[in-house]
């Protein structure tokens, strides 16, 4: 038997909380540690998952021990009886519906294990069990379990599948890294690559789980093949949340946690592929993906995780996107989506990263650096302030792509790229050391195609996409918007029209306006944040307007001079390309 266990069970729906026991067969003598990590692999931001600890407790040999809190999430246990069980039980509140943390109420249970399973200092690498339990209310009588924990099959009480019942993991890290969801989900399944692949559904929805099945068995399939034709594990699940207005995702070594919006899934009858559905695809595309990069491909900085604290690294880029990239570039060379749909996606990643000054400003090496204290905490001034190592770390990914192409008359391009991070990283378990990426695009392709990489990746220049993208027969032009711009973006609060953000020597920067002012009227008419598009559509650039605002309880009032219109990026397939364009084109996207 391993000689940590865990106990889990829904102890109360209504106040949202779980009750967690555990059992340490072999503790420190005196002074065993306990510690519950600050975030989550994926997530980049410090989340203090040891708050949602309400009480806890502990005895070894019938007897309480004394427990001690080290700082805000590690706890130390006083001297123990010799050859004493440690026991300790604790209470965690879980109500935050995201893929990051725990969430519990009378319809549901979700848990990711950085949120409720305290680490064993000194033995992290013990093997574990877990017994996670049904509550005990009577409406829950029908819930099942949806993970990609292994059931601890041989032992008493092991879980059959999607039952309650004992689950292993080979070690602490093994065991935070896979996500639970309890509850009456639906449950689909496809397979790909040889293994199961499941869907979970929680939430009220009316998806047409056949055709989600039958795309997103041609994404993982692809993919997979990308990689060789194996896939990393023995068993993958879709772990999905089905909300009203919910977009997210979080990926782990052998399933995902998603949250959409039922708006975004396929219904019975729909016809192509409606823009929301392709996000749902591209979003699990996107974790998926993770599988293996960053999952197994993984910077040196996080073998293993320090989940203490922040753990720095410059190459976010190649991770997020790189998979930001290939996300999209699946769907279309898995033949879910045309290649004019594909196309429009790129060219709306392109214009939402040139509307940003902040990349003028911050590289994606960066960003990546910063993600602990800037992109994971955006504030008002975030567009101006700093780039995406999502966005533009996919159109660096795009750029090398259509170069290596191009260069390679064919020979080489992206695919090669990360193949050769797999054989060397992925598939040995060592992490990409910082300049790990450059080496090895020097050697799939040569060394100042790697000198370009850096630049772009450590520089703050516009990347030349217009004549690699012209190099496979596809055009880009920029065609301007129907209004003249204002420059900042307005949110409904309580009613009111208040500033979120604005833009850097836009009219609304240079007519003094700022992020929290509440707009009030234009030209003496009041106005809203529905409204002002329907203003905007009346004027022309250069007209001039009379501004009041409240910045505080003040009243205030400017003057506003509308600047042209914002330009959208466009991108189409070229008529007539010449054939090699037309050749490295079609092995591009198949267009």
């Amino acid at each position: 038997m391993a000689a940590i266990r865990y106990r889990i069970e829904p102890s109360d729906l209504a106040a949202h909380l779980f009750e967690v026991r555990l059992e340490i067969d072999r503790p420190a003598p005196r002074d065993q540690v306990l510690r519950l990590p600050a975030w989550i692999p994926g997530s980049y931001m410090i989340r203090d998952f040891a708050k949602n600890i309400v009480t806890l407790s502990a005895e070894a040999g019938g007897k309480k021990v004394d427990v001690e809190k080290l700082d805000k999430q590690t706890w130390r246990c006083g001297r123990l009886l010799a050859d004493a069980m440690l026991c300790v039980t604790y209470h965690v509140y879980a109500w935050d519906l995201s893929v990051r943390a725990a969430h519990l109420d009378q319809t549901h249970g979700f848990f990711n294990g950085t949120s409720v399973f305290l680490s064993v200092n000194g033995q992290e690498d013990q093997p574990c069990l877990v017994d996670i339990c049904p509550p005990k209310a009577a409406p829950v009588g029908t819930w099942k379990v949806a993970t990609a924990m292994r059931e601890a099959k041989g032992s008493k009480g092991a879980a059959k599948r999607h039952g309650f019942g004992l689950y292993k993991a080979d070690s602490y890290d093994e065991l935070i890294d896979h996500p639970v969801e309890m509850g009456d989900f639906t449950l689909a399944s496809f397979k790909a690559g040889g293994i199961t692949h499941e869907v979970v559904l929680t939430g009220r929805h009316d998806c047409d789980t056949e055709r989600l099945c039958a795309d997103l068995k041609k994404i993982c399939q692809w993919q997979i093949d990308l990689f060789g034709g194996r896939p990393p594990m023995d068993r993958y699940v879709f772990l999905t949340m089905v909300t009203g207005d919910g977009y997210g995702g979080l990926e782990h070594r052998a399933s995902t946690a998603l949250l959409t919006s039922r708006e975004d899934l396929p219904w019975k009858g729909m016809q192509g592929t409606p823009e929301a559905y392709q996000r749902f695809l591209g979003l699990c595309s996107h974790e998926y993906f993770h599988s293996w990069n960053v999952k197994r491909i993984k910077p040196a900085r996080f073998t293993p995780y320090e989940l203490a604290e922040e753990s720095y690294t410059r190459l976010l880029w190649a991770f997020e996107g790189f998979t930001s990239y290939f996300d999209d570039l699946c769907l279309v060379r898995s033949g879910v989506i045309e290649p004019a749909a594909y196309l429009k996606t790129v060219g709306d990643v392109i214009t939402r990263v040139e509307r940003g000054s902040g990349r003028l400003k911050q590289s994606v090496a960066e960003s990546s650096f910063d993600a602990w204290s800037k992109f994971y905490k955006q504030d008002e001034n975030a567009p101006n302030a700093i780039v995406s190592y999502y966005t533009k770390g996919s159109l660096i990914a795009l750029a090398l792509d259509l170069k290596l192409r191009g260069d390679s008359k064919g020979k080489k391009s992206m695919d090669d790229v990360m193949r050769a991070l797999w054989a060397q990283y992925g598939e040995t378990g060592v992490g990409v050391p910082e300049d790990g990426v450059f080496t090895v695009v020097t050697e799939v392709s040569d060394e100042p195609t790697a000198r370009w990489l850096k630049r772009a990746v450590t520089g703050t220049d516009d990347l030349p996409l217009a004549s690699l993208l012209k190099s496979l027969g596809v055009s880009l032009t920029r065609v301007p918007g129907q209004r003249p711009s204002i420059g900042m973006r307005l949110k409904s609060k309580s009613g009111k029209a208040v500033i979120a953000a604005v833009h850097e020597a836009s009219a609304a920067h240079l007519a003094g306006l700022s992020a929290g002012d509440e707009l009030i009227a234009i030209d003496g008419l009041r106005v809203s944040a529905d409204s002002l598009d329907g203003v905007l559509d009346r004027k022309a650039p250069g007209d001039r307007l009379a501004v009041h605002y409240f910045r505080r309880d003040e009243l205030m009032s400017s003057v506003l001079t509308l600047s042209p219109a914002e330009e959208t990026v466009k991108l189409m397939l070229a008529a007539k390309p010449v054939a090699a364009a037309k050749r490295l084109r079609k092995a591009w996207i198949g267009a």
